[in-house]
């Protein structure tokens, strides 16, 4: 056990320290956004989503994974993106946040990007309003912009509805 956590301890000094960061990579609507992968549990490609009564828009419903209820969040809606087509395909990444569980809803899960801290630049005044409202800064690939997700604002309902 202290082996995992020794291993634990390194990969989080590797992420904060080292000479890159990891991201695990999804699309929105075409926009390519990450989270890091420390926050990341699993990633899900089918499965069942029990509705909320009067829950929030955003918040789809809950599912059961390996025995744990855990909210499904509809990331498209969350950032002011229009509904995805019902016979759109969709994924799930499970982050963690504060302890909790959640699934994320999105288009498509990509790779995992591992990225230098020196190329990480603050949010741009042009990028999307509620973009920046989530976002903790911007990575310029060689075609295209990666959106950084705040995972913890993004969850944070007591936030986003003082904003």
């Amino acid at each position: 056990m202290s082996d995992l956590n020794e291993s634990n301890n390194s990969q989080n000094s590797d992420a904060e320290f080292g000479s890159s960061q990891e991201f695990v990579t999804f699309t929105i609507a075409g926009q390519l956004f990450g989270i890091p992968v420390l926050q990341v549990q699993d990633v899900l490609s089918s499965y069942h989503i029990t509705p909320i009564p009067l829950a929030p828009p955003e918040i789809t419903g809950s599912l059961n994974l390996r025995g744990r209820v855990i909210t499904a969040i509809d990331v498209r809606i969350r950032l002011g993106l229009p509904r995805r087509p019902a016979d759109a395909d969709s994924m799930s990444i499970v982050a963690e946040s504060e302890g909790e569980l959640y699934s994320l809803m999105v288009d498509a899960v990509g790779e995992v990007l591992a990225l230098s801290p020196s190329a990480f630049e603050r949010n741009l005044p042009t990028l999307d309003a509620k973009f920046r409202a989530f976002s903790e800064g911007i990575y310029r690939l060689d075609d295209q912009l990666l959106v950084v997700l705040d995972v913890n604002r993004l969850l944070d309902y007591d936030r986003s509805d003082a904003a």
